[in-house]
């Protein structure tokens, strides 16, 4: 009888593997923020291409998605002889800093009351550039060229742009509503809840038995949870870096996001430790093994239980 866990996982991995397109790159993406960040950041490219096999994905496939990602500038290409490394550049590096704080991070419980908003000016380009980074940082759009958050570091939101002039030809200004009616005319404006829940509750549906298998025989198959632990947080972070963090009291009753934090946070600290020692045995970085992971990721969705 195959372990319930191998059994879950498998399924997992063929619904990542049923989705058009299949985008190699944000999976790639996931494994450089989720296991490589804290460990170096570094990794060959011939054991790059050994880990994403596990996925299903093939050699040529990788190759050109990491192609890809250093022309973009989320990756740097060196050379050592004839082997191909790739490390995350200063962008993917403070990239990740920023959305590794947002994946790990309980959601909020309590706000201010005050919202940052944005105008955006500027032309065409800027406007779409600056509307695309903004969104990719939780902000929604209430009006033309507007911009809003719940409370979000204006600081810190010009550390995270691509372009961070984008934001010289802005106005950002703090304020609040008059009434909680008009915090929730900002949140229908800005925000499709409802689409946001349904994917959530997709998410619970996909992971809920997973994790039930892993709580019934806990997880000893290295590479199986190195596949958990990636798709866990791939899943997971292409739904909540979409999500604002609204405040609690002005979230629908029973919203799923905080379901689907509790239970990435249950399954993740069941399989990390196992998957970081698969990833161990198989990577290869230009000094040779990874580097010893850094404190912190123990912390990852808080302290560990004892």
């Amino acid at each position: 009888m195959s372990d319930p866990f191998e059994a879950a996982a498998q399924r997992v991995l063929t619904a990542f593997r049923r989705q058009r397109p299949l985008r190699a790159g944000s999976l790639i993406i996931t494994l450089f923020g989720d296991s490589l960040a804290p460990r170096g950041g570094s990794i060959s490219l011939a054991s790059l291409i050994a880990v994403m096999a596990s996925f299903g994905l093939g050699e040529r496939l990788v190759r050109t998605a990491v192609g890809r990602l250093a022309r973009d500038g989320w990756l740097e290409a060196h050379r050592a002889g004839r082997l191909s490394y790739y490390g995350l550049s200063k962008l993917g590096r403070a990239r990740f800093a920023e959305a590794t704080r947002r994946i790990y991070s309980a959601p909020p419980r309590v706000w201010s009351g005050r919202w940052t908003l944005v105008f955006a000016q500027g032309d065409g380009r800027s406007r779409r550039r600056l509307r695309s980074d903004l969104e990719w940082l939780g902000f929604g759009q209430i009006g033309a060229g507007c911009f809003a958050h719940p409370d979000a570091d204006i600081a810190r939101v010009r550390r995270e742009l691509e372009e961070p002039a984008l934001l010289d030809s802005a106005l950002a200004l703090e304020a609040s509503a008059v009434s909680p009616d008009g915090d929730r005319r900002i949140i229908s404006r800005g925000w499709n809840l409802e689409q946001l829940e349904a994917r959530y509750r997709r998410f619970l549906q996909l992971f809920s038995p997973l994790l039930d298998a892993a709580r019934r025989s806990r997880p000893r198959t290295t590479e199986a949870s190195l596949i958990v632990r990636t798709l866990l947080i791939h899943e997971y972070r292409r739904i909540h870096l979409r999500d604002p963090q609204l405040p609690h009291a002005l979230l629908p009753p029973n919203w799923p996001g905080a379901a689907a934090y509790d239970l990435t946070r249950t399954l993740y600290r069941l399989v990390f430790r196992v998957a970081d020692g698969h990833l161990s045995g198989i990577a290869t970085t230009r000094r040779g093994n990874l580097p010893e992971p850094v404190r912190s990721l123990a912390r990852r969705f808080g302290k560990p239980r004892t």
